[in-house]
């Protein structure tokens, strides 16, 4: 196997929580921009704008803000009301300071492309297990 059959994971988890830290330790507010109308997001719709939302991420305006490789998750308070978030990092369009503008936004197709990868995997997966297994046995060997 060639390095280039080995999948990479994406970068954009790694990205996004450095420069969250290097926000944040610069005393910058990071908002993040998020396609709403990507699979699993759950956002506060009533503050979707053509599709996308705008969310504070700083330390003072989340709770339990949690950054893993697959998404980020936090509640936060909209409107009064406490609510769960939930941010697969295929839907985070970009990371900024809200104070200067300065952050990153991500290419698209970086998870479309993963996604048509992990839908082959599991149809290969499905083939494999529609097949008739043959009757375990045993012989005999002298």
């Amino acid at each position: 196997m060639s390095d280039q059959d080995i999948p990479l994971s994406p970068t954009r988890p790694y990205l996004t929580r450095a420069l969250f830290e290097w926000i944040c330790d610069n005393q910058l507010t990071p908002y993040l921009l998020v396609d709403a109308t990507q699979k699993d997001t759950m956002v506060p719709v009533q503050y979707v704008q053509d599709g996308q939302i705008v969310l504070n991420i700083a330390p003072h305006a989340t709770h339990a803000l949690h950054m893993s490789n697959d998404a980020i998750t936090f509640s936060a308070r909209f409107g009064g009301v406490s609510q769960n978030l939930y941010v697969p990092f295929s839907a985070l369009l970009g990371i900024y300071a809200r104070e200067n503008g300065q952050g990153m936004f991500f290419d698209p197709a970086e998870y479309a492309d993963i996604n048509q990868e992990q839908n082959a995997l599991k149809s290969n997966d499905q083939e494999q297990q529609e097949q008739p297994k043959k009757k375990p046995g045993l012989r005999l060997l002298d």
